[in-house]
């Protein structure tokens, strides 16, 4: 139910015509699909990944407000260099890739607080005058913060923050409206092999001839350099990634204890990724009411909260040929720690999509 001085919005423009309807507003600028229900979309989820083997959760479910609040924390991190290392090249190379980029809309997918984004809407004002922001992101918490920063900062840009995973932000877009898809933070990292090549077949589906793709990846690196970047000193990722738990027991009624759990990450050299796990430190019972459920989670038994993959930039961008993505423009660090690549729709182009 809307707030009493909250005005029924009508959906944007930036919605295709079929898509207007699914999306209803749930705070100024910021819209939320009407069909099914969180309980049912969790219980879903969980049904899928828990009773795996082996067991694991979608990487979602870190987005609470606490944990949203957690990730801000740990972006500041010395040891995290992944934000910083990422800001500075959108500080030095936002020009030429809005430039490059000539579009309407910008949406920016797992958009969070959208503090790195400001260089991107900066250029778009600077360039083009007028422009729209349509960040895409499952939490409320994160889209409030970035409406209230990029309302106040830019004014002449229309903001629609959509709450909601990517997949349905990308199917909801009209395609005839220009626009440059952003997947910052290496957040294309989260997902595995499977999830990269839906992904990316999705995307390619859902552009239109005039848009483009800027994929912000981390680089492959000496591993003590990414094991102290998620096993900080201070502990806070473990209170990231074991917050979780808690998050799934305010939405499910479940019963996972952090006392009887700890925190366990790890580089895996094949596969070239940081594993991110929960783990048992005894035997439990863990009951889901609404599922009418349960499983015993064994002590020493890991349940596998996030991975993070580490990425070959030109390797990749071989890859995305087949997903009919056409790179125009490679830009990193000194370091060559992390980059962002700028893509543009190319038809024509094979979309088998293999990784």
């Amino acid at each position: 139910m809307l707030p009493k001085d909250q005005k029924l919005e009508t959906p944007p423009e930036i919605f295709a015509q079929d898509q207007k309807n699914r999306w209803s507003s749930v705070e100024s600028s910021i819209w939320g699909l009407k069909s099914e229900s969180p309980e049912e979309n969790v219980a879903r989820s969980l049904a899928r990944t828990l009773f795996d083997q082996p067991r694991r959760i979608e990487p979602r479910f870190l987005y609470d407000e606490r944990g949203s609040w957690l990730f801000e924390k740990i972006s500041t991190l010395p040891e995290y260099y992944l934000t910083r290392t990422e800001n500075a090249i959108l500080e030095k190379e936002a020009e030429q890739i809005i430039a490059l980029a000539e579009v309407e809309c910008l949406v920016e997918l797992g958009a969070g607080f959208s503090k790195k984004t400001v260089h991107l809407l900066s250029q778009q004002v600077n360039q083009r005058g007028r422009g729209t922001f349509a960040p895409v992101d499952v939490s409320l918490t994160a889209l409030i913060g970035s409406r209230d920063s990029v309302k106040q900062q830019f004014p002449r840009l229309e903001f629609h923050g959509l709450c909601a995973c990517y997949e349905e932000g990308l199917l909801s877009i009209e395609r005839s409206l220009p626009t440059l898809f952003a997947f910052l933070g290496s957040s294309v990292g989260n997902l595995d092999r499977s999830d990269f090549d839906r992904f990316f077949q999705l995307l390619s589906g859902c552009m239109g001839p005039d848009d483009f793709f800027l994929l912000g990846v981390d680089c492959t690196k000496e591993e003590e350099v990414l094991e102290r970047a998620y096993n900080d000193v201070g502990g806070m990722t473990s209170q990231f990634i074991l917050n979780a738990f808690e998050n799934v027991n305010r939405l499910m009624g479940s019963n996972f204890d952090q006392r009887k759990m700890r925190y366990h990450s790890c580089y895996n050299l094949q596969w070239q990724q940081m594993e991110m796990y929960a783990v048992s430190t005894s035997d439990q019972k863990i009951d889901f009411p609404s599922l009418e459920s349960g499983f015993v989670w064994k002590e020493g038994e890991q349940i596998l909260v996030e991975i993070s993959r580490k990425f070959e930039p030109h390797q990749l961008e071989q890859q995305l040929e087949y997903f009919g993505l056409e790179s125009i423009a490679h830009c990193n660090d000194p370091q060559q720690w992390f980059s962002l690549l700028l893509f543009r729709r190319c038809s024509g182009r094979s979309q088998s999509g293999q990784s």
